[in-house]
């Protein structure tokens, strides 16, 4: 297959190109500074060559977007709701140009389109959306209105022959350097991988090979569309979340953090603290129901084969399940 990816350089895009290339598909990549075979300029606004790409393509995969991990500052925020929105109003303006449309286009998303909470998960039939929760900070309610107009752009984009859906990810962890795995183990090693302002607050994350296979999934899928949480189906309390990383590494203490050190820590890394503080408890209802079986469910496992094959040694096959059954490393 011919598979085109918009802003496909960041780290889930090389996950995903790599993989899906030693599979054997054909994968573009648009980007705004082109430096391999494969690798097609755009702008990620307007209407170009690059569109020739699209038409003809079976599937398009859409990750364009300024990055979150920065401060949240009035010009940030801006960035991230323009390079989203753009991106995607774009990619639904070359999808529809197409004489030949991709039969599918799968669009990045968030689970931070979800309210911060703690008594239920959010599926995508009863899940809450964010923006209108009591006591968090006002511009958490506008990432949920980023969220809501990166998956808008989608919608309004008139593509009556390609199917549309909407990937709510959460935290992609990976052992690829760049990524949030990263950013984690890095607190545990230095011994501060403890609770975060009593760590109650859920983490929802999904292991690079179960995304990857999960986008397989839904491209081949098509009974499937609209929004679609891609998240292991057991989310935990930071505080155990940090606790069984902590163990997967060797570390047995972690020092815990509270609200203003969390704040602290959050500024000196040019980061925010909505990324430590904000209960993201996500599941997976639709990919459940359609029958996709992860193959990293529980976080201690994914844990340990993170680390694992971060210090060089080979992945471990899950229980009735090929090594090569979700990709190369």
């Amino acid at each position: 297959m011919k598979i085109v990816i918009p802003g496909g350089t960041g780290q889930v895009g090389t996950i995903l190109s790599r993989t899906l290339t030693a599979a054997g598909h054909d994968v573009v990549i648009l980007t705004r500074r082109p430096m391999r075979d494969r690798d097609v300029r755009w702008d990620a606004e307007t209407l170009g060559p690059w569109a020739k790409e699209i038409d003809g393509s079976d599937v398009v995969i859409n990750l364009a977007g300024r990055s979150v991990n920065c401060r949240y500052t009035p010009d940030n925020l801006r960035a991230m709701m323009d390079s989203r929105v753009h991106s995607a109003r774009v990619v639904g303006e070359a999808v529809a140009a197409a004489v030949r449309p991709p039969r599918v286009w799968l669009q990045m998303s968030t689970a931070t389109i979800y309210a911060h909470r703690f008594d239920a998960p959010n599926d995508e039939a009863t899940g809450v959306l964010g923006g209108t929760e009591p006591g968090v900070p006002g511009y958490w309610a506008y990432s949920v209105e980023i969220a809501k107009a990166w998956e808008r752009a989608q919608e309004q984009a008139e593509t009556p022959h390609t199917r549309k859906v909407s990937m709510r990810a959460a935290m992609v962890m990976s052992p690829d350097r760049g990524g949030v795995f990263e950013v984690l183990l890095r607190l545990v090693r230095l011994g501060l991988g403890g609770q975060v302002a009593g760590g109650a607050q859920y983490v929802s994350w999904i292991h690079d090979r179960d995304f990857v296979r999960a986008v397989e999934f839904l491209a081949d899928r098509d009974d499937l569309a609209g929004p679609v949480n891609l998240a292991a189906p057991v989310p935990l309390p930071q505080r155990t979340f940090m606790r069984v990383l902590r163990a997967a590494w060797g570390v047995p203490v972690g020092l815990p953090a509270t609200k203003w050190m969390a704040e602290l820590g959050a500024f000196a890394l040019r980061s925010d603290t909505e990324l430590l503080l904000k209960s993201r408890r996500v599941v997976p209802g639709r990919l459940l129901e359609a029958g996709f079986a992860f193959d990293y469910p529980q976080w201690p496992e994914a844990a340990d084969d993170l680390v694992r094959r971060l210090r060089g040694g080979p992945p471990r096959a899950r229980p009735g399940t090929p090594l090569n059954a979700t990709g190369p490393a």
